[in-house]
């Protein structure tokens, strides 16, 4: 660096963002994006406001609506915002709570014990964020009223009336030129919300969007008890008495609610103030422990595992389990900006020692629900013990029939797994012609042949049986089961590239269903796409167009003219090569759709419900979505 450079470079330059700028400056630092996500936590920001004057027991009813015009409103009857004057800044402490960041009554434990939400920056960020605001707080006797615009103050808070209720009322609007859209979604936040009140036993909470006329209630006195038979309810239970209990030490609060199904995979959600800890922590691991701990010590005390054969493992004891951990910690530690993982260290102890205590009763207290229990445990264990040979076969360095990977596997040249990608394409006609369509540096071909194996009503063991199973696990590197390593990934874009008709509809459910129970950190890591290939293809004279849905057909016509010739493309199959690359392949034109899961205990419903031995969810389920079906192949 020369001495201009650092001449230029002076305190003159040094940009200082005052007030809520920086929030409207970086604002995924604060929400996390500015798209759909980042627009929904706002509302969860404010309703976690509410929810912590629940939480502390000074409110029970919180309402929620979403305006035509896309503004938002949320009450509660909680004891109402403070509106006297703060010593310091000289204006009211409202006004405070929307306009500073960091201000807010959480941070010490004398006015909430507990508490969610991004603590003491949530109501100024959505201030900040939204393009207007206005509060009303219903306190003593009286009505106060304070508007805002982009993070500033418009109208200072002034009495406007007398009430006899008690509570904060908050109106905004989210600020078009910071998000890309103001579309919410209905689903998203329907689930949401019933989840905060599993969470929280005996709060009303009272949802209403009036974009689409939805008018919602949830209130459950049961709580994470009727959270886990919510969760189970198109499963088959092994047993009716949901396990559920709920101790306080240390300060501290654990609640536990668990029941077995006859599945083969494991539900366990996590969360501590309301909040999902997703990438689990403490109190998951203190749960895993204890349960595994505790389901050895009964079995064994009570003979039904003897004394020469091995303690059942952690995946033995979960097989088939879901299972609801909510803690309530005064000082929460959250590992990550993102709030994912529960750092506590002294909440792996008590997690311990309380799951222990209320496993442990249960057994001893319900000796025909602790029998289908272990029973169900054992036959996991044996389960276990006799897919490690097929799962030695998945292992990368291993040998599968004599290659290190599958033979059906037409590999790419590019070592660098961020720089490759991976095509499994229905049947091997579509496969070769798409080997052939392929750019082989960096996309890799593996073709399957039929429907592969629904794992959703398979164990572990059956699963490996599987050769199309086995040659994916191969190719992609990763191992399965208790060897699962995503960090191996060889291909980081994975591509289901099936047939537009039913039955490529299906084998993509299955081929998703596997990657949901079995690598889901793949799922959530971003790496797994349903390719889009075209409905239609359009031809007049030496002009090809493609037409990926109904839609886009008669634009076509309409544009290219009567005289065109439509084709109907029923499979990949019907395609040529450069045909395939040019629609479905090449980068440059392709559509892909990247799966995500927005909300796992939905996401495990509809594939329980699509895959699973049930029928009548199954019939419902398609009769409630049928109308947005737009190609369907009889």
């Amino acid at each position: 660096m020369n001495s201009s450079q650092i001449d230029n470079y002076s305190a003159d330059k040094i940009q200082v963002l005052e007030g809520l700028e920086p929030v409207r400056t970086r604002p995924g630092m604060y929400i996390g994006s500015t798209g759909q996500r980042g627009l929904h936590h706002l509302i969860y920001e404010i309703v976690d406001n509410s929810v912590d004057e629940a939480i502390n027991g000074f409110a029970d009813r919180i309402e929620i609506m979403i305006r035509k015009d896309n503004s938002v409103v949320v009450s509660d009857n909680g004891r109402g915002m403070p509106t006297g004057i703060h010593p310091k800044l000289k204006i009211p402490a409202v006004e405070v709570i929307h306009t500073v960041l960091h201000a807010g009554g959480k941070f010490n434990n004398e006015e909430y014990k507990v508490s969610g939400g991004l603590h003491g920056v949530g109501a100024s960020v959505v201030n900040a964020l939204s393009e207007w605001m206005a509060v009303e707080v219903y306190r003593e006797g009286k009505i106060h009223h304070i508007e805002f615009s982009r993070g500033k103050r418009t109208k200072p808070m002034e009495i406007t009336g007398e009430t006899d209720k008690q509570g904060t009322k908050t109106y905004f609007l989210p600020d078009a030129e910071i998000f890309d859209t103001l579309d919410y979604d209905y689903k998203i936040l329907e689930n949401r919300f019933r989840e905060m009140a599993f969470l929280n036993k005996g709060i009303h909470l009272h949802f209403v969007d009036e974009r689409n006329g939805k008018d919602v209630n949830f209130h459950y006195e049961g709580g994470i008890a009727e959270f886990v038979k919510y969760i189970n309810q198109n499963k088959t239970a092994l047993h009716g008495k949901v396990l559920y209990g709920e101790q306080v030490r240390e300060g501290s609060v654990v609640e536990l609610a668990l029941q077995y199904t006859d599945g083969y995979t494991e539900n366990i959600y996590t969360f501590a103030n309301n909040i999902n800890t997703q990438e689990g922590g403490t109190h998951l691991s203190g749960f895993r422990a204890a349960l595994t701990r505790v389901i050895n010590e009964y079995g064994r005390k009570n003979n039904f595992i003897k004394e020469n054969e091995e303690n059942l493992l952690g995946e033995d004891v979960r097989e088939g389990l879901t299972a609801i951990i909510s803690v309530k910690v005064s000082q929460p530690q959250f590992e990550g900006q993102t709030k994912t993982k529960l750092g506590n260290s002294e909440m792996r102890g008590i997690t311990d020692s309380i799951v222990s205590e209320l496993v442990m009763n249960f057994l001893m207290e319900e000796p025909q629900e602790a029998r289908i229990i272990l029973e169900k445990c054992i036959q996991s264990s044996k389960a276990r013990i006799a897919a490690r040979k097929a799962r030695d076969l998945t292992r990368r360095k291993g040998l599968l029939d004599g290659f290190s990977l599958p033979g059906k596997l037409s590999d790419c040249e590019e070592k660098d797994p961020t720089l490759s990608e991976i095509y499994l394409v229905e049947g091997d006609s579509a496969g070769g012609t798409a080997k052939m369509g392929r750019e082989r540096k960096y996309q890799a071909i593996l073709p399957l042949r039929g429907k592969i194996l629904n794992v959703e009503k398979a164990n572990f063991s059956r699963a490996l049986s599987s050769r199309e199973i086995r040659d994916m696990v191969t190719a992609f590197g990763v191992g399965i089961g208790d060897e699962f390593e995503p960090e191996k990934l060889r291909y980081h874009k994975i591509i289901i590239m099936t047939d537009a008709d039913v039955d490529g509809a299906h084998i993509r459910t299955l081929l998703l269903t596997f990657f949901y129970r079995y690598m889901t950190t793949l799922i959530e890591n971003g790496h797994i796409y349903l390719a889009q290939p075209p409905l239609y293809s359009v031809r007049s004279g030496k002009r090809i167009e493609y037409a990926y849905n109904d839609d886009e057909l008669q634009e076509l016509l309409e544009d290219i003219g009567r005289n065109s010739h439509v084709q109907r493309y029923k499979g990949l199959g019907e395609m040529n090569a450069e045909q395939l690359w040019t629609t479905t392949m090449d980068p440059e034109n392709r559509i892909l759709v990247r799966v995500s899961i927005e909300d796992a205990i939905e996401a495990d419903q509809v594939f329980t419900t699509l895959m699973g031995d049930q029928v009548e969810p199954r019939r419902q389920f398609i009769q409630e979505h049928a109308n947005r079906v737009q190609n369907l192949d009889v």
